[in-house]
Parts: structure tokens; sequence; C-alpha cells
């Protein structure tokens, strides 16, 4: 069996889930042109060609060029309506395009004395009407391509500082005029241009063509037939191929709904032909392609936000992610393996699945290019030029390659995806900026931190229970990122001074949060996706992948607890949290689904089985823990307790069995 992907059939649901309308045939070159000016414009940038220093010769001016490139394409993306996907561009959206393209052509024009006049502060009265179309434009695009929740909350926020007078005490702070919010707004370089912007300039756009580019010549296909050839023959073999491929594709895409439809569209039927239901086979893929962001090398656009943040190379937040990421995968396999042996699920047949050696034989060159992005990513640090150099690789192989070479068809759908990725986050992440730079502008982070803090009344516990809840509310109404952007702002520095916590585990434990809403009903993004590719009830879906994915909801405060778990401590101290980590997600993702290897079912029987699962669980949860600190008990007085509760829950479920086994042998005598 060979597996294949149909493309056009993908594009058409994504863009339907991102409700991005088709462009008229006259103008479809637009996306395409937008990226190929774009990527010259970065290659001359990142590698000092010198070419193109009209607009890259000044740091602030690339930015501009950047933002004055991609916004004008969100009016002729995305509908001002979601029910107006389906009709032709109306006048009003060809003319915001136009001014947005004007204006920041202006600011582009001009970048050199915005910052050599400070105009952030005293800025003529033509660039101060500029600052308030470009100021009402981005949150406008910011709502088209985000979502009305990320408008509203970049809107209010960017907005503060007129009234930071005459607001309450806690959040109250010095006021501005609108002329001079506008004026830092769009002018200065902790706004619009601030550290979100700068991150998908400097860093962000090389790993979205990358991963664009190994989508579109086929490493989709490879990473699943290569799935398929080493698991798809196992117990519950197509789950497991779904976590394989998806981990893989989700690192380098970056995207969870763009995942679910990659690989879902063939691991979703896989696991229903085995016996597994819709819902579990769309929570397994939600799941899967959730975690696949998370996974290093790449990890998406949110993991160099804060690397910026940080101040840390891009390398250093891979590494950390490594453990985190390895738990959360194991905790979903070990729970797809404890319930394909309870209900009796095999594997499909091996004349049904790929070849290794043919698979390998005509995709090698993926693998290879792959290692050389983590080389150059993890060994050489430069992260910054690390995705073009692989990206280049993988166009001459895959043109060299006779299966899955390009024609011209191909490149112009590649551009245009990778035009359309673009615009979507530049919209976002400018509008986000515009709501860390009122924080800036007002000094309200310090404040709302001291605030956070008096709260939880110096509780450490208490306060990671807040950013946790903050977290993941913020994530439902958000993307991932604008959440992420907000609460390191605002949240980051209570956690860090009030907690006196390690900065990483800090920022890792917002992002992990901030994830748990794509598998979370009542939104569940990539759960609804998967169910819609699954033909599954989407709350059904985003229960099962809720369930399946439980284990993502406790490692944040494994490594918070304990930063080893990031890779931050001695190397001895690091291998034994990690595997005293591992044991402890093992038996709680086996109490999950009622299943332990070596012990069989976990009790017959309701209550028995209640009971069992209960004591296995808080055995895992036990031995998850890292003692000392914040844990008033020692590493093995947890390690004690943990026996004391696994040891009784074993014995109950080998007497359960043995009990349901004679029941069964006199039932049939």
């Amino acid at each position: 069996m060979t597996t294949d992907t149909s493309p056009a059939n993908n594009q058409q649901v994504k863009e339907k889930i991102s409700q991005i309308r088709q462009l008229p045939p006259a103008l479809r070159w637009i996306p395409a042109t937008v990226t190929v000016i774009l990527m010259a414009m970065t290659l001359d940038y990142l590698f000092n060609v010198g070419l193109l220093t009209f607009v890259t010769g000044l740091e602030t001016q690339f930015y501009y060029a950047v933002v004055a490139l991609l916004l004008p394409l969100v009016f002729l993306l995305w509908p001002m309506r979601s029910r107006q996907q389906e009709q032709p561009i109306p006048w009003y959206d060809y003319t915001l395009s136009a001014i947005t393209l004007i204006v920041g052509g202006y600011f582009v024009y001009n970048a050199v004395p915005i910052l050599e006049r400070g105009w952030a502060f005293s800025a003529p009265e033509i660039a101060i009407y500029a600052s308030y179309a470009y100021w009402l434009l981005i949150i406008e695009a910011a709502r088209r391509a985000g979502g009305l929740p990320i408008a509203i909350i970049a809107g209010v926020f960017s907005l503060y500082p007129l009234v930071a007078d005459i607001v309450p005490g806690p959040i109250q702070a010095f006021p501005s005029t609108l002329e001079q919010t506008a004026m830092y707004h769009t002018m200065s370089t902790e706004s619009i241009m601030g550290v979100p912007l700068q991150a998908f300039a400097g860093l962000v756009i090389g790993f979205l063509v990358f991963g664009v580019v190994l989508q579109k010549s086929g490493g989709g296909k490879f990473f699943i037939n290569l799935a398929f050839a080493l698991l798809g023959h196992v117990r519950g073999g197509p789950a497991k191929v779904s976590i394989f491929s998806s981990g893989l594709m989700g690192s380098m895409s970056g995207s969870v709904i763009s995942n679910v439809l990659t690989t879902g569209v063939l691991s979703i039927p896989a696991m229903r032909r085995i016996g597994m239901s819709r819902s579990f086979a769309g929570g397994v893929e939600a799941c899967a392609s959730t975690g696949g962001v998370l996974m290093p090398p790449v990890m998406g656009a949110t993991a160099f936000v804060m690397a910026m943040f940080l101040d840390i190379p891009y390398s250093a937040v891979a590494l950390a992610a490594v453990i985190p990421s390895i738990l959360y995968f194991l905790g979903l396999f070990i729970q797809i393996d404890a319930y394909a042996a309870r209900h009796d699920i095999k594997g499909l047949p091996a004349v049904e699945l790929p070849s290794l050696w043919q698979t390998l034989k005509e995709g090698w060159y993926f693998i290879f290019v792959f290692a050389l992005l983590v080389w150059m990513l993890l060994i050489m640090q430069r992260e910054a030029v690390a995705p073009f150099y692989a990206t280049a690789l993988l166009l001459v192989l895959n043109q060299l390659s006779k299966h899955n070479r390009w024609g011209w068809k191909d490149v112009a759908d590649t551009l245009s995806s990778a035009a359309k990725l673009f615009a979507e986050l530049i919209a976002i992440l400018a509008g986000v900026g515009m709501l860390v730079g009122a924080l800036s502008m007002t000094g309200l982070s310090g404040t709302i931190a001291n605030d956070f803090i008096n709260i939880a009344g110096g509780s450490v516990p208490l306060l990671l229970i807040m950013g946790a809840v903050t977290s993941f509310v913020l994530g439902i109404g958000m993307t991932v990122t604008a959440a992420y952007i907000f609460l390191a702002v605002a949240l980051a520095p209570a956690l860090i001074q009030g907690g006196g916590l390690d900065p990483m585990a800090v920022h890792m434990f917002i992002l992990y949060w901030g994830m748990l809403s794509f598998i979370t009903p009542p939104v569940a993004l990539g759960a609804f996706a998967a169910a819609t590719v699954a033909g599954a009830r989407p709350m059904e879906t985003g229960l099962q992948a809720m369930r399946l994915g439980s284990v993502i909801y406790f490692i944040p405060f494994l490594f918070v607890l304990n930063p080893a778990l990031i890779m931050q401590g001695a190397p001895l101290v690091i291998v034994a949290v990690f595997i005293q980590a591992v044991l402890g997600i093992i038996l709680f993702a086996s109490a999950m689904q009622g299943y332990l290897m070596g012990v069989g079912r976990l009790g017959y029987g309701a209550l028995q089985e209640i009971i069992i699962r209960a004591l296995v669980l808080v055995a895992g949860l036990l031995l998850a823990l890292p003692g000392g600190g914040m844990i008033p008990l020692s590493q093995w007085e947890l390690i004690g307790l943990a026996l004391a509760a696994l040891v009784p829950g074993v014995l109950m479920a080998r007497l359960s069995q043995r009990h349901h086994r004679r029941t069964q042998s006199a039932s049939a005598a």
C-alpha cells in the first residue's frame, strides 16, 4: 500500500476553516509575487547582500517593508464577514488594500527620519494622520485574520494610554494624548515594530517557508509512509502512525490545523479501518497535531518570539522543549496502546503497508535535509539562516528526484500558500504588538505583575494556578502566539519575581497552557478540525482529545517545579528526574485507559475499576512529582507513597482478573 494525499482538496478545507476567499483569476498572481519579493528582501537583509538597501539598509525600515508588503493581502484574502467568503471581492476591500499599501509605503520611505528625528515622540502632521490610519487598518486586519477576540483585546489595550489615569487604582498608570499614542504605536520599536514583529521578520519567515516547501514537495507523504512502514502493523498501528507523522510534520509546519489536514486525511481513515471510533480517531489526530507544534526543532512562531523575549538563542528554547515533548508523546502513545490492548485492536496487514526500503529509497533526502536543519540549529546555532539553507537543499534534491519533481504550477501554489500564511501571521502579530506597546508606554506591565503577586499573597502554587487559568482562557479567544505575548509581558514577571521560578520554565509553562485550547472544549479548534475530517461530532471529539491529551495538563507543573525537566541542572539530576517522570507518565496514562502493560486490565466491574485506576493514577502523579522545594516531601518519600498506592492497585487488578477468568470458566461450563 502506498499512501497519497489530495492537496487540492486539503487546501480547500484549510481555506474554508481559516475563512480565506479565492482571488479572481486576474489577481491570483499577487500572493506568489508578494512571496518572491518578501524572500528577496529577507535574504538581502539576513545575508547582508546589499542589493536592496533602499528597503533593507536600516533594521526598522526592513520591518516596515515587511508589514507594508504583507498587510494589504489581508484585505484581499479575508472578507469583512465570514459569510462573504464565496462572494466577489467588494470595492471597499480593494480600497482598504490600496490605502494600507500607500500608508505602509510612507513609513518605509520615512524610516530614516522616524529613527533619527524621534518621530515616535514628535512627528510631522502628515505622519500623525498616517499613524491614525495605520492604527485602524491593523486592528481591522487583526480582526479578519485572527478573529474578533484578538481585535477587541488589541484595540482596547491600544487605547488604554488615553484613559490610564482615570481607570481603577490597581491598573492606573501615566496617561497620553491620542496623538502621542498613535505616534508611539506606529513609530516606536516597542509596539507594532516590537518584539513580535522582529521575531517574525528575523526568524520566523525562513521556517514558515521551509514548512510550506516541505509539505508541497511530498514531505508529508514521505513521513506518513515511513510511519506506516514502521508502526502500521503493530497493535493500534494507525493511531501510533498518527503520533509519529503528526509529531514530525507539526514540528515543521508550526500549525495545528494545517497538521490535522495534512496527516489526518490519511491516519484517521486508517484508524477507522482497524475498528476505532470516529471521535477517538479524531481525538488522537488532534492531540498528535497539537503536540507536534510543541516538538523541537521548529515548534512554530511562538518559540521564536519566546527566544527574543528571553534574549537567548533559539536553540536553547528547542533544547528545553525536548523532555516535555517526549513526556507528552509518551503519554499519548501509552494511552493508545492501552486502548488498543483493552479493545483487542490489531494493526493493519503487512501486505497493505508501504515498503520501508522503497519509502526510504524515494524520500531519503527529507531525512537528510531535516538533519541539516537540526545541525545548523543546535550545533552551529545559526537559526536565522538555517531554514534557508535547508530549503535550498530540499529544492535541489527534490528536483533531482523523479518522484516529487515540481512543475511551474507547484511553484506557484507553494508561493501562494506561503503568502497566505505570512499575511495571517503578520496581521495578528502587528495587532498584538500594540497591546505590548500600550503596556510599555504606560508602564503597566510591572503594575500587573505586582497585582498578581498581591492577589496570590505570595503563594507560588496559587500563582501557578492563576497563570494556568489565565493562559487557558486567553488561549480560547486568541491564537497561541497572541496569548503567549500578552502573558509574557503581564504574567511571566509575576511568576518569576513573586515565585522565584526559572524564567525558561515560566515561559514554557505559559506556552503549554495556551496550547490546551486546541484540544479542550468548548473551543478545541484542533479537535474540531479533526472531527471534520473524521465525520465525527465536534464536541465528542473534543472530549476524547481532552482525555487522550490529559498528561499535557500536568507536564507544565512538573517542569516549573523542577527545571531539570527542561535541561536546567546537572546531567545526572536531569537523567534521574527524567526517568522518574517517564515512569510516572506511563502509570498515569495507563490509568486513564484502564490497562497497564505487564499487568493487563485494571479491574472488572465499575467499582473495582474505579478504585484500581485511581490508585495507579495517584501512584503515577506521585512518581512524576519532583521532591523538595515547593513539595514538602523528599524524592524518596514520594517514591515510597507511589509504591504504597501502586502495589495494592496491581494486586487488586490481578485478583480481579483471576476472579473474572473463574467466572467466565464457570459460565462456559
